[in-house]
C-alpha cells in the first residue's frame, strides 16, 4: 500500500503544480495564455480564458496539493479527498474536450492521470474501509457466509 500512496503523492503534485501554472499564466493573461488564442473557446460559454484560469488554478492545481498534503500528512480523509480532486481531473478534461471540441495529447495524457488517481485513491478508501467500501465489504461478506 506503500507505493500507491507514493505513486498517488507524486500524481498529484505533477497535476497540481501544472494546474496551478497553467491557471497562472490564464489568469494573468486570459486572452493569450501560453499563446493558446481565446478562438479555441468559440463553442465555450467563456469569451477568455479568466473563470477556467481561476478553476484551473484552484480546483485542479490546489486541490491536488491540497491531496498530496493530506497524504503526506496521512489524514484519515485522504481518501475521498484524493477521490474528489482526482475526478474533478476527469471531468475537467471531459468538459475542455467537449468545449473546445478537440481533442489533444495533453487531454489523454491528463485524463489516465486523473482516472489512474481516482483508482489510487479507491485503493485507500478500501484500505481504510470507509464509506461506501465498508458497505460494499459487509454485503460482500454476507454472501460469502451464505454460499459457505
Amino acid at each position: 500500500m506503500k507505493i500507491v500512496r507514493r505513486l498517488l503523492f507524486v500524481l498529484h503534485i505533477f497535476v497540481g503544480i501544472g494546474g496551478m501554472a497553467g491557471g497562472l499564466a490564464a489568469i494573468t493573461n486570459p486572452v493569450n495564455p501560453l499563446g493558446i488564442t481565446v478562438d479555441v473557446l468559440k463553442n465555450s460559454p467563456f469569451h477568455n480564458f479568466l473563470i477556467p484560469g481561476i478553476i484551473l488554478f484552484t480546483i485542479i492545481g490546489l486541490g491536488n496539493v491540497f491531496s498530496a498534503v493530506t497524504l503526506y500528512f496521512k489524514s484519515r480523509f485522504q481518501g475521498y479527498i484524493s477521490n474528489v480532486f482526482s475526478w474533478a481531473l476527469v471531468i475537467w478534461i471531459i468538459v475542455q474536450c467537449i468545449m473546445l471540441n478537440a481533442i489533444a495529447f495533453l487531454h489523454v495524457l491528463f485524463f489516465g492521470i486523473g482516472f489512474i488517481e481516482g483508482i489510487l485513491a479507491i485503493f485507500i478508501l478500501f484500505e481504510q474501509r470507509l464509506f461506501p467500501v465498508n458497505i460494499i465489504l459487509n454485503i460482500w461478506n454476507k454472501i460469502n457466509n451464505k454460499m459457505n
